[in-house]
């Protein structure tokens, strides 16, 4: 009833739109029309309202209802809803929770030992993740960090054709070129020995993926699933919650994590992108089953196949290691935001120094707060940030933010040797959280995300040592210069910033 009440608003709305611009039946019916697109907007208005939405989103979501009110409706339909979110995702949500049983944690006596070789802060960030994600610390992971296209494909390729019993791939964007043909071949291949393979991509980012190349996985044995179609864009807001998450899980063993998608522009093949720095990871030992479990998590939501089993579920272990791993969740069917809370928990837990490299830079009002707070404290604070954009309007918006950091002291670099894409923070030169989410509000609040949480690792130490080396690819932005940008600019940023509880 309600989805129909909001179609007939639409139209009645688009009406109304074409009478103002030719007035075909008349002023009567032109100002009747007029009326009722008013009360229509009324209406949405109240509906917003009454979802006690962040007061930022429900005054940008009024704003723009009120400006421009076709344009909002049809904002409004594609990203806006939230009344059905909670009931879609409420099931997935359980199984989520149920699903991380089958993970054998550590027992409690060990666990609190080695907890007891971190700092007070350091431990207390550890058992917030814990309580946030439901999902267990691994102190026996091996990681290693992957720099770009080239060492990221060369090592999953490799890994691919080791697999024996399974391969799991998940991913928002999967191209139909070079690398993507590659991987595909590898997977045909697989499949037709007798290995289990399962991939599912993200049905509105890889919506340009011909069905030719999925039939040609299907006909090879390959198991092959779209995480929420959309059948009627336009009149649903599915296509606002997107799983945005990169998995790649090989025999239960090997686990791949990270920014990169699949497609040639990752591999710095693209004339419009240039260079793509990017940044993955490799993972082995416990911290894959947690990775497995999201994957599988995902695949029964898609596919109703409940695949929870010992064959899935037992890494091969590793000796213990240095440090803590943790894979974490997040999306929309959550109650607390998880990302959100992790990146804040880990900001204001800073002692020595904040870095940041990220594409899109659209925080809300507590992570915008924690950085100017860090700063003010003397604590070394700096942002990685694309010179050109992929996208204007987030880019836009981004930048709004950047005076109110420089003020403070905080320091932002734009990074010109091509387009930054790297996701991650580093807090004291110890703590660090790489994975698909970024530093804006449809990571926090509106897409599926996987990041891993790194602890006194040797792959927090390379991440350093690769922020210090991106560094020198950069220009400092200087508060004195962006303060003098044209007019139009400035506008344009402010008008973007209006969009970011929105974006």
């Amino acid at each position: 009833m309600r989805r129909a009440l909001q179609v007939g608003l639409f139209i009645i709305m688009l009406l109304t739109f074409g009478l103002y611009i030719n007035d075909t039946f008349g002023n009567t019916i032109a100002t009747a029309l007029s009326i009722m697109t008013t009360l229509a907007v009324i209406t949405l208005a109240i509906i917003i309202f009454m979802e006690n939405r962040h007061p930022s989103s429900t005054v940008a979501w009024i704003l723009v209802l009120a400006l421009v009110p076709v344009v909002g409706f049809i904002f409004y339909m594609l990203f806006g809803q939230n009344y059905r979110k909670r009931r879609r995702y409420a099931r997935k949500a359980q199984q989520d929770r149920q699903a991380y049983a089958f993970i054998d944690n550590e027992s409690l006596l060990r666990r609190e030992q080695i907890l007891g070789s971190f700092t007070d802060d350091q431990r207390q960030l550890l058992r917030l993740t814990s309580r946030l994600s439901k999902s267990p610390i691994s102190f026996s992971s091996d990681t290693r960090i992957l720099n770009n296209g080239e060492e990221t494909f060369a090592a999953l390729l490799a890994e691919l054709g080791r697999a024996v019993h399974h391969i799991h791939m998940e991913y928002y964007i999967y191209r139909d070129d070079d690398i993507g043909r590659k991987i595909k071949y590898i997977l045909m291949e697989k499949a037709r020995q007798g290995v289990e393979v399962r991939f599912m991509v993200d049905a509105v980012g890889s919506m340009q993926l011909p069905k030719s190349f999925l039939n040609d996985l299907r006909r090879a044995g390959v198991e092959v699933a779209a995480f929420g179609a959309v059948k009627f864009p336009l009149f649903s807001n599915r296509v606002n919650y997107r799983n945005h998450r990169k998995i790649v899980v090989i025999d239960g063993d090997v686990g791949f994590i990270g920014g990169l998608n699949v497609g040639d522009e990752y591999l710095s093949r693209s004339k419009t992108y240039g260079f793509w720095r990017d940044t993955h990871m490799i993972v082995r030992g416990e911290a894959v089953q947690t990775l497995q479990i999201i994957f599988l998590q995902d695949w029964a939501h898609t596919t109703a196949a409940n695949l929870y089993g010992p064959e899935y579920l037992l890494p091969r272990p590793v000796e213990a290691t240095a440090g803590a791993v943790q894979i974490i969740a997040s999306g929309p069917d959550q109650d607390f935001k998880t990302m959100k809370n992790v990146f804040f928990s880990m900001l204001t837990s800073a002692k020595k120094s904040i870095w940041i490299a990220t594409p899109y830079f659209i925080p809300d009002e507590d992570i915008f707060t924690a950085l100017r707070v860090a700063a003010l404290a003397g604590i070394d604070v700096k942002l990685l940030f694309p010179a050109k954009p992929d996208k204007w309007l987030p880019f836009l918006a981004s930048h709004s933010y950047f005076p109110g950091l420089m003020e403070t002291g905080v320091q932002i670099y734009e990074y010109e040797k091509g387009f930054l894409h790297s996701k991650l923070i580093i807090v004291d030169g110890e703590i660090a959280t790489i994975g698909t989410a970024n530093m804006d509000m449809r990571s926090f609040h509106l897409n599926f995300e996987v990041n891993a949480i790194l602890m006194r690792t040797d792959s927090v130490a390379a991440l350093v040592e690769d922020f210090e080396r991106d560094l020198q690819y950069t220009t400092p932005i200087e508060e004195e210069e962006f303060a003098h940008k044209k007019m139009i600019t400035r506008f344009l940023e402010s008008a973007a910033r209006l969009f970011s509880p929105l974006l």
